[in-house]
């Protein structure tokens, strides 16, 4: 730590005191302020606000002609004898060369360029918003949109410029840090308590209007540092902005603080050792922040409130309470926040964040890491909806599962059984003697059926297949939607309900289509010739009858043994051609109930896959793909799921 510097006499309090001896102490090697500034105590103008009540706007009553004017667009103001301040001190011409000036000559801004991993991961977050536009609520996606509308508007403006705001608590001593580092005072420091109402501007160069102008600061509150061409040369770039207390009571204060820490490029936290371990200051702001810890410094103050080693005592328990909040330390030359100690009220350590500013600005990084550091920020944001617990999507085992469970709906298995027993009926009938065929004829026509079981039957199974198709829609909506993020599993399992409706009916209709094929079912090479035999065995026994009846009728000469042989032969003959032919068709007659069940599986199959399947696994897809893109937005060392 820097050699600390003896308070200044009757200074009990860095917030508080004298102006002229704040700013005599803040900048020791800096020029007196003018008589009439509003750094002298005789002076009424308070410089926070640009006018005071015994004066009128100094943008309103300065004259047309006078001298020290500011042209180049970030101050309009003109500066009177009776309302001078500290600006125009040793300054009247730009810092900043300007090589080539736009119409009207303003000095066009250098934009800023996202390059490199920066730029693939705003690209990634811009399709992955809109990817999921359609299945998040806007509330979600509410901060990714902001940080892509501010990356946007940010690279428009000046990549040569680096925005810096200071933030503290009400005494933190904010102000009088500004005015040191400023080198005259700028903001009011005071006793009264909100001193600072609204942000105040400090550019070191030209340039940055634009910069400003996203802040919303007014022109009134926009100026410029003393000038010195060391610290210029130092700090050339830099945009420092004064906020009013974190803490304060008036609501619209804090309301400004929260809108500009969303647009700067770096803050620096001033703390005092009172309040550095403030909750509202780490909870609110440093531990929502952790992940901002390169663009960040945290300065404790008023060190010359604290005797002996207390001041190494009080920054050691910071670092603690910074490092419990997450928020990554710049030490050994590791990327993090810079933690420095100082008075801006004795001018001890100002010096050496004044450097460490100056390294900070010349890199003109920070805002890429600004940026790159809320689209981190954002990406934590959306983890839950993106980042699977494991892996998902419809396994091969889930499909065939759930075109089981279709084809066991529309009975797949019974369908199949019937035709099996259809065609060995028809087997039957075409190689059975015509006698029994007759017989059977005989029978079916004196039991004719009613039809009112049947009817109550078929409703039965129509209820029953009904329940076994939603069934089988809620298990594999359920698989889909395993270990996905609440919202797409919804997306999921919508998708397979609307699916659903109508489903049964269509698998009845394709049961009523493919349950048996077109046509007469296909016969085997050998039944016209069992057909013949079947006629031949018939013929054998009526010939052989009508010979025995002409030889009882003494038509024919009597020989009993050649008419009975034949009708033996015929009565015989024609039932074992029918048990062979019976015996023969349980094969052809088992493949042609196979072919009914196969076909009517794969209808079934295809009804659902077309329904319920292609439906979720479009939104599988449509989950995979903003995964992906959520992959390229989180770092390469995050995980995801």
């Amino acid at each position: 730590m820097v050699t600390r510097i003896t308070n200044a006499p009757g200074a009990s309090d860095a917030g508080s005191g004298p102006k002229a001896a704040q700013v005599t102490s803040a900048a020791p090697a800096a020029s007196a302020p003018p008589k009439n500034s509003p750094a002298s105590p005789g002076s009424s103008a308070s410089p926070a606000s640009g006018t005071s009540p015994a004066s009128p706007d100094p943008e309103a009553s300065a004259p047309a002609d006078s001298a020290g004017a500011w042209d180049d667009g970030l101050i309009a103001r003109r500066v009177t004898d009776t309302s001078a301040t500290p600006l125009t001190a040793g300054r009247t011409t730009a810092l900043e060369p300007a090589p080539s000036r736009g119409p009207g000559g303003a000095v066009p801004p250098v934009p800023l360029a996202y390059e490199g991993p920066l730029r693939s991961r705003l690209d990634a977050l811009g399709e992955l918003v809109g990817l999921s536009r359609a299945r998040l609520d806007g509330q979600t996606l509410a901060e990714a949109g902001r940080v892509l509308d501010e990356a946007a508007a940010r690279r428009k403006l000046s990549g040569r410029h680096t925005v810096v705001a200071i933030a503290g608590a009400t005494g933190s001593g904010k102000s009088q840090l500004f005015n040191a580092l400023a080198g005259v005072a700028i903001s009011e420091t005071g006793v009264r308590r909100p001193t600072t109402a609204s942000p105040i501007a400090c550019s070191w160069s030209d340039g940055a209007a634009g910069l400003i102008d996203r802040l919303g600061i007014p022109g009134r509150l926009r100026r410029r540092p003393l000038h010195s061409p060391d610290g210029e040369k130092q700090l050339r770039g830099l945009v420092l902005i004064d906020l009013p207390d974190h803490d304060s009571a008036a609501v619209a204060h804090r309301e400004q603080v929260e809108r500009i820490l969303k647009l700067v490029d770096a803050v620096i936290w001033v703390v005092d050792p009172e309040k550095y371990a403030d909750a509202v200051l780490h909870e609110r702001y440093l531990r929502p922040m952790a992940g901002h810890a390169e663009v960040m410094f945290v300065v404790l103050n008023q060190v010359d409130r604290l005797p002996g080693e207390a001041a190494d005592m009080v920054l050691d328990d910071l670092r603690r309470l910074l490092d419990e909040d997450g928020v990554a330390l710049g030490e050994h030359g590791e990327p993090g926040a810079t933690v420095l100690a100082l008075s801006a009220l004795t001018g001890e350590g100002v010096g050496e964040l004044r450097e460490a500013l100056g390294e900070f600005v010349t890199e003109r990084g920070a805002a890429a890491r600004r940026v790159s550091a809320d689209v981190d920020a954002a990406a934590a944001e959306l983890r839950p909806v993106y980042a699977a617990g494991r892996r998902v999507g419809l396994s091969e085992e889930a499909r065939e599962e759930f075109a089981a469970r279709l084809a066991d709906a529309v009975g797949a298995t019974a369908a199949g059984d019937a035709a099996e027993r259809a065609w060995l009926r028809n087997a039957n009938r075409a190689c059975g003697t015509p006698w029994l065929r007759l017989w059977r004829w005989y029978q079916r026509r004196g039991t004719a059926p009613t039809g009112r079981h049947q009817v109550r039957v078929q409703a039965d199974e129509e209820a029953t297949a009904r329940q076994r198709v939603e069934q089988a829609v809620r298990t594999v909506a359920d698989r889909a939607s395993a270990g996905l993020p609440v919202p797409w599993a919804q997306a999921v399992r919508e998708a397979a309900v609307r699916g659903a409706q109508g489903l049964p009916e269509a698998l009845d209709e394709l049961a009523e289509r493919a349950g048996e094929p077109s046509g007469r079912p296909s016969r085997p090479g050998w039944w016209p010739a069992a057909v013949l035999v079947q006629a031949a065995m018939t013929l054998v026994q009526i010939a052989g009858g009508l010979w025995l009846a002409g030889q009882i009728a003494g038509v024919m000469a009597p020989n009993l043994g050649v008419p009975v042989l034949l009708m033996v032969c015929g009565i015989v003959g024609g039932p074992l051609v029918e048990w062979g032919c019976r015996m023969a068709a349980r094969g052809p007659a088992r493949r042609h109930g196979q072919d009914a069940e196969r076909r009517l599986r794969e209808a079934a199959a295809s009804c659902g896959r077309a329904r319920v399947l292609d439906p979720v696994a479009a939104e599988l897809l449509r989950y995979r793909e903003v995964r992906e893109q959520y992959g390229k937005v989180v770092r390469a060392d995050a995980a995801v799921g």
